[in-house]
């Protein structure tokens, strides 16, 4: 997701995922043996990209644990998810808490025992003029868009090496920005840290790509969603990207071959470029 100051005087905040502890909403109790066949783990995921994400993963069978920063919203959203039949276990966390998201995998492998798709989706955005950048908003992108990624790629890394060995394809899907294709005036942290997103996810593969670990960055630019409220007098929000046509990009990425890797989707508007939100 992308954020534009268009005002240099004023700090825009977006968030995804991120902010105070909640507490786990279970799925309910779950013998051994009766485990899922498939599972996936998406964070930023009480709306947007990350539930239209989540969605599309439920129904393709996947049993689903969602995350995000806000409990009530989380579990309403997981809620939801339910309501459609989908298998959902819901754990609100905060992503700038090394202990929260560890905590949000354990509590992924116990109830499910495996991890066949990770989605890293929370990310924020703060934008402002570069002599006027706060260190705690700095810190903040940072935590929340790089470092809480590479710890939750850290901690699902042995499960979807398991998951790889078992039937040859797992997925890790980093979600970027177009931000991170370029720099951008205002956003000079948040691009920063996707630009760093994009990497890391070609660093990962090139270092598990050979035991069936496919990793891909999503780099979107605006996308409708309540977070990008800010920007719709620019950019109307019928005009902007959909959240399920992201949710549908990891919908192919589930149905290609072992012996297809995409490294990288970009979503612009049409007539716009792959610096243009």
């Amino acid at each position: 997701m992308l954020l534009t100051a268009s005002q240099p005087q004023q700090c825009h905040c977006l968030l995804s995922g991120e902010g105070e502890v909640g507490s786990a909403a279970n799925a309910g109790e779950r013998k051994e043996t009766d485990l899922a066949e498939r599972a996936a783990l998406i964070t930023g995921a009480s709306s947007g990209i990350g539930l239209a994400i989540a969605r599309v993963l439920g129904e393709e069978g996947y049993a689903l644990t969602v995350s995000a920063r806000r409990p009530d919203k989380l579990e309403a959203a997981a809620e939801g998810l339910r309501a459609d039949g989908l298998e959902v276990q819901s754990v609100a966390a905060n992503m700038t808490d090394e202990e929260d998201v560890v905590g949000v995998f354990a509590k992924h492998r116990e109830t499910y025992g495996r991890l066949d798709m990770l989605m890293n989706n929370a990310g924020v955005g703060i934008g402002a003029p570069m002599e006027e950048i706060q260190t705690k908003h700095l810190d903040m992108q940072i935590g929340v868009n790089l470092r809480a990624l590479i710890i939750g790629t850290r901690e699902g890394l042995p499960m979807l090496k398991e998951a790889g060995a078992e039937h040859g394809k797992a997925l890790l899907v980093n979600t970027a920005s177009i931000a991170g294709k370029g720099g951008q005036a205002w956003l000079s942290i948040y691009a920063a840290t996707k630009a760093a997103v994009i990497n890391f996810t070609q660093s990962t593969h090139r270092e598990v790509g050979g035991g069936g670990i496919q990793c891909t960055a999503l780099a979107p630019g605006f996308v409708d969603t309540p977070m990008t409220e800010f920007a719709k007098g620019q950019v109307p929000g019928e005009e902007m990207i959909r959240p399920e046509d992201l949710g549908e990009a990891v919908r192919f990425l589930l149905r290609t071959s072992r012996n297809c890797h995409v490294p990288e989707i970009v979503f612009t508007r049409p007539g716009e470029g792959l610096d243009t939100p």
